[in-house]
């Protein structure tokens, strides 16, 4: 039987624990993928990684995946640095998304450095300061894309 003492030691370690959201698409899951991810890991203890629906992807995109939520989803789920899956159900207002995971890390890569994040996520700083959340750049893995691999399909298959 646990003591009092022990659980509230379990307890404040759940608490501390670091979890990181993230969300994306991660269409046909390549090496960037793999090492945005590891950066995620690297300043958490915990990846919570928020798969978009299909039809979000279309709707944001003007396309669907290559490769359907299912697909991708396993795909996240073989990547050892991603603790958990959850479906992106909120669309484009992630902020109900956001806050059950409760995380005190929001990580992005820093080819959104120059759009406008908040407005895509449907929050604000003060939002982000109200729930104690920190929004992180990690450094995008340059000459490798979902976009990059569809178009060398292309180029070297021909339509």
């Amino acid at each position: 039987m646990e003591t009092l003492q022990n659980i509230e030691t379990m307890q404040n370690k759940i608490h501390c624990r670091r979890t990181l959201y993230t969300g994306g698409t991660f269409d046909l899951f390549h090496f960037g993928h793999q090492n945005f991810l590891k950066q995620c890991k690297r300043i958490s203890d915990y990846v919570v990684v928020s798969l978009n629906t299909d039809d979000f992807v279309e709707r944001f995109k003007g396309h669907k995946p290559i490769l359907n939520f299912k697909e991708r989803e396993q795909s996240l789920h073989y990547c050892k640095y991603v603790d958990k899956i959850i479906l992106n159900g909120a669309g484009e207002d992630s902020r109900s998304c956001i806050l059950t995971v409760k995380p005190t890390i929001i990580a992005i890569g820093d080819d959104w450095a120059n759009k406008d994040y908040y407005k895509q996520m449907g929050f604000d700083q003060q939002w982000l300061d109200d729930n104690q959340i920190t929004l992180v750049y990690i450094p995008y893995t340059r000459g490798i894309s979902s976009t990059e691999i569809k178009e060398r399909i292309v180029k070297s298959h021909g339509k």
